[in-house]
């Protein structure tokens, strides 16, 4: 079902900066022509820049490109470098002579799984140079360093990681990148079997128990994107956020704590005509693959 070609059909590069020592990095989606954006935080503690501007109700319509890093608050430093990079093509929203990039973003925590560091505005700008129409999946990134299963003091958290899945159905293309760092386990919703989280001293997946819980707000957390060449309205693309919710629910358990801060953005890049209820079956589908494909090594 991954795929590298279908990338180039959506007209978006994925780029990455991975501080592999300091366990954190960057994940940049550079859009050929900008693409139609909305958004979904269903998370209690999420990080974010610029998602107030993706409401139906607001101005812009588009966006040149979509920041996931690392560094929780001070990773979204990176997005300046994602903007400089856009602008020196001049390439941005339209205020007068001035060409502003609109460039919305999301951050994971992983400041406890190794140097308290942040990817900076040169990484994100190293990304962009980076980016091509091919898929990686793993400790890549902004998944450099996240992890699952962090709600038991007596149990290890294990890897995280990005995960990017690709489906085509008929002329549509649709894929997810998701960045895997929850509180929670991740679960195979087909067999209903842990796949990654909190390990015991034995080796033993532990499920999720209410009374084993701790945590600390912001520490966790789910973020990625849906993009498609359907076209999309913003109160569309919005809609497909929520539904890649459904697909973040289905495979992290517990979902949407208020440790964690789950965001997912969507993004039409296309034209195409395609049935809204087929697209939301299929957002749910390919988030829950791309979480899947962000833990399974």
């Amino acid at each position: 079902m991954a795929r590298d070609v279908p990338l180039k059909t959506l007209g978006t590069r994925i780029g990455h900066t991975t501080l592999a020592r300091q366990r954190t990095g960057c994940t940049v989606l550079l859009f050929d022509t900008p693409a139609v954006c909305g958004v979904q935080v269903a998370g209690g503690a999420p990080g974010t820049r610029e998602t107030d501007l993706l409401d139906p109700s607001c101005l812009v319509n588009e966006v040149h490109a979509i920041l996931l890093t690392g560094g929780s608050a001070f990773g979204l430093a990176a997005a300046d470098g994602v903007m400089r990079f856009l602008a020196e093509q001049k390439i941005g929203f339209a205020v007068g002579a001035d060409r502003v990039p609109i460039v919305p973003a999301a951050v994971i925590y992983d400041r406890a799984n190794g140097e308290p560091a942040a990817p900076s505005a040169k990484d994100g700008y190293g990304a962009c140079r980076k980016a091509a129409y091919t898929t990686r999946s793993g400790a890549v990134g902004a998944g450099c360093g996240a992890r699952v299963g962090k709600f038991s003091r007596s149990c290890v958290p294990d890897a995280g990681g990005l995960g990017v899945i690709v489906k085509m159905t008929g002329n549509i293309t649709i894929a997810a990148v998701m960045v895997v760092n929850a509180f929670g386990n991740v679960i195979d919703p087909s067999t209903g079997h842990i796949v990654a989280g909190a390990t015991d001293k034995k080796g033993n997946k532990v499920p999720y128990a209410g009374e084993k819980t701790f945590g600390f707000a912001g520490s966790n957390t789910v973020i990625g994107a849906v993009i498609t060449d359907a076209a999309l309205t913003k109160a569309q693309a919005k809609r497909i956020a929520m539904a890649a919710h459904d697909g973040l629910a289905r495979t992290v358990v517990p979902a949407h704590t208020m440790f964690d801060g789950d965001t997912i953005f969507a993004a039409s890049t296309g034209k195409k005509k395609a049935d809204i209820n087929a697209l939301i079956a299929d957002a749910a589908q390919v988030a829950a693959l791309a979480i899947l494909a962000g833990v399974r090594r």
